[in-house]
């Protein structure tokens, strides 16, 4: 039955997709759908807006107006088909680190391979953050029309030579397939080949065999969103040197 009451609501000309707002949401009420936050159900949300201090654009309101009463049943059906009971749901947090930054003047490939080699080894070559998988919404500014570095997170320990051969000119992901939950990696990057118009696609990796699973990830991705991505993949040694590449 519809009732008036307080409810969330979302401006979607303001939101960018962080997520953020997915995380404070205790009832889980809010997910991100074609890059956007929505309310997938009014009886999930109890109108309270524990949500609205973790959005970073100001895009989460409280308003009054016609909507189907808050539910709990409904809210404890939905979090155990999610797999989540509402003890286990994380503690509502805004993470500094998901805040979407890009920084002026990264060197281009051309502007990288004039620079004398003394500066290139002192440089840091990131044009943005985050870059951890996990934090990237699809739709971050800065994977629009990009030539994308997705890497191991042990590579840049490992490899030192990725700022300098790999990153500039390219937008960076890291991640680790191994610890993180690869259903989510390969649901995230169906959405960025969707939305971003990735342009070319070079995948970093170990040689160990958990690295493995990150090009395949990559790759079925690709083939799901139904996008022709050029991609390499790289491997290369704990020595840090390149063990092989090839296209996939």
């Amino acid at each position: 039955m519809k009732v008036k009451r307080k409810i969330i609501e979302i401006d979607e000309d303001r939101c960018t997709g962080c997520g953020q707002c997915v995380i404070a949401c205790a009832e889980g009420a809010i997910e991100i759908v074609d890059g956007k936050a929505k309310v997938i159900s009014d009886n999930l949300c109890d109108g309270l807006g524990a949500c609205i201090g973790d959005c970073p654009e100001d895009a989460l309101t409280i308003v009054e107006r016609e909507a189907e009463e808050f539910d709990e049943e409904a809210v404890m059906a939905h979090l155990d088909k999610k797999g989540t009971a509402i003890e286990q749901k994380p503690a509502p947090t805004r993470c500094p680190s998901a805040q979407v930054q890009m920084f002026d003047g990264a060197a281009t490939p051309c502007q990288q391979a004039n620079k004398p080699l003394a500066s290139q080894r002192s440089e840091a070559h990131l044009a943005h953050w985050p870059i951890q998988i996990n934090l990237i919404p699809p739709t971050a500014p800065f994977l629009k029309n990009a030539d994308l570095l997705v890497a191991a997170d042990c590579v840049p320990v490992a490899f030192p030579r990725l700022q300098t051969e790999f990153m500039p000119g390219r937008a960076v992901m890291i991640g680790c397939p191994k610890f993180d939950d690869t259903k989510s990696y390969r649901e995230k990057f169906i959405e960025i080949f969707n939305v971003a118009n990735i342009k070319s696609l070079t995948c970093v990796v170990m040689e160990v065999p958990c690295c493995s699973g990150l090009p395949t990830i990559l790759a079925d991705a690709r083939k799901a969103s139904g996008r022709d991505i050029p991609m390499e993949v790289v491997t290369v040694t704990a020595r840090g040197e390149i063990k092989g590449r090839h296209s996939l």
